[in-house]
């Protein structure tokens, strides 16, 4: 049922989305005279330019306040290195574990937090690499040793250090340009073949209608090109995390996880980076961020 949830929320928001983007065209065309729809023969440049500049926008202020995001949501504390005495072994290990790592690929330190949840869950969030944000639940601190929390960190630190949020966001963006485009070029043509006789004959909320069926449509189809990606980078992720940590500690990990997961089924798995997100393969995977634990296990068991 949490895929079919997760699913659900992705279509809201891509309609919320769609609906913002159809807000904005109507505005530009009919107060400020900016032709976006096709009505005119020079009508390609200006759409293809207005759907990079605004999935651009919105792909890179989201990337660029992630951190505060992500600290307002999960109510984050951040540790001090001189307050760092004061917080358990665990906490402590980790914290200097993040400097150690960070000292050794040359980045800046990240913002290390903790956060309030039950769940078994860690993630890291940035708009750079030098200025990023990990944190970890109280509950993954809670159930994990030291040698499993070290991987989990390993993990984050290698998508932080490979830049993968911000390939990810460019990856958004170009896909998402081309749904805004290729929605508005194939409304057109389904009107010229409609109405071989006139140049505008649909109407003009008709003609939006199509777009925001197109739009939807092809958000979904790009979902499955962004989330394989992602996946991608996952599986990247765990294999960097050997330069950080012994393989055992990533697998130690990983089979906790799926342990946690089959034990739990009500767990929540809509957060920033869950690691959690399935223990077992589904043909609605596609849909999913992060590849299923079985297969992440196999690979690094198989990895030389």
């Amino acid at each position: 049922m949490k895929i079919f949830k997760r699913i659900f929320l992705f279509l809201i928001t891509n309609i919320a989305i769609i609906f913002l983007i159809w807000v904005i065209i109507f505005v530009l065309e009919r107060y400020l005279w900016i032709n976006i729809s096709p009505n005119m023969e020079s009508w390609i440049t200006p759409l293809l330019v207005f759907s990079a500049i605004y999935w651009f926008s919105w792909a890179f202020i989201s990337l660029a306040i992630s951190r505060w995001v992500a600290k307002k949501i999960y109510s984050i504390e951040i540790i001090q290195e001189s307050e760092i005495h004061k917080y358990p072994s665990k906490i402590q290990y980790l914290f200097f574990k993040t400097k150690e790592f960070a000292n050794q690929k040359w980045i800046k330190m990240p913002e290390f937090g903790i956060y309030e949840s039950s769940d078994a869950n860690a993630f890291a969030t940035w708009p750079s690499k030098n200025k990023s944000l990990v944190a970890f639940s109280s509950g993954i601190i809670w159930v994990m040793d030291q040698n499993e929390l070290e991987w989990v960190l390993a993990h984050e630190m290698s998508h932080i250090v490979n830049w993968d949020m911000v390939t990810l966001t460019l990856v958004q963006w170009i896909i998402n340009t081309f749904v805004i485009f290729l929605a508005r070029v194939i409304a057109y043509f389904i009107d010229m073949a409609l109405n071989k006789d006139e140049d505008w004959n649909i109407s003009w909320i008709a003609y939006h209608l199509v777009v925001i069926v197109l739009e939807i449509v092809f958000s979904i189809l790009a979902s499955i090109v962004v989330m394989a990606y992602s996946r991608k980078r996952e599986f990247s992720a765990d294999k960097d995390s050997a330069f950080f940590t012994p393989k055992q500690n990533m697998i130690k990990a990983l089979k906790k996880l799926k342990q946690l997961s089959f034990e739990k089924e009500n767990f929540k798995d809509d957060s920033l980076a869950a690691f959690m997100i399935s223990w077992k393969k589904s043909y609605l995977s596609i849909f999913s961020s992060h590849p299923d634990l079985d297969t992440r296990i196999e690979k690094l068991e198989n990895m030389i």
